[in-house]
């Protein structure tokens, strides 16, 4: 009854920069916060950027600085600007949008992306 769908993956050189969608779908009360994740080949799953209901945001050290995220006026939609992609940024991107339970979000429940892959050359 809830689908998380990103898009705006590529290819694209070092130094450049792309733009990631999610939008979340479905039976929605509210969201409580939107995050995102990439996990390269070999390597785990990292939480690379977050943003909760009132707007508060974090990243990882790895993108802090290069990345934002931000939300929809509608709020079931997030965004992840990269810029001065690397190629260590290489990697599939997740979105996980937390679904609240009822509108009082008293509780929620973790929806998943199918992932969008980003590829950077050097």
């Amino acid at each position: 009854q809830v689908q998380v769908v990103e898009s705006g993956g590529g290819l694209v050189q070092a130094g450049g920069s792309l733009r990631l969608s999610c939008v979340a779908s479905g039976s929605i009360a509210g969201i409580h916060g939107m995050d995102w994740y990439r996990q390269a080949p070999g390597k785990q799953r990292e939480l690379i950027a977050g943003i909760n209901s009132v707007g508060s945001t974090n990243y990882a050290r790895s993108v802090k600085g290069r990345f934002t995220i931000s939300r929809g006026n509608a709020k079931d939609t997030a965004y992840l600007q990269m810029n001065s992609l690397k190629p260590d940024d290489t990697s599939v991107y997740y979105c996980a949008a937390h679904v609240c339970d009822t509108a009082s979000c008293g509780s929620f429940k973790t929806y998943w992306g199918k992932g969008t892959l980003v590829t950077v050359s050097s």
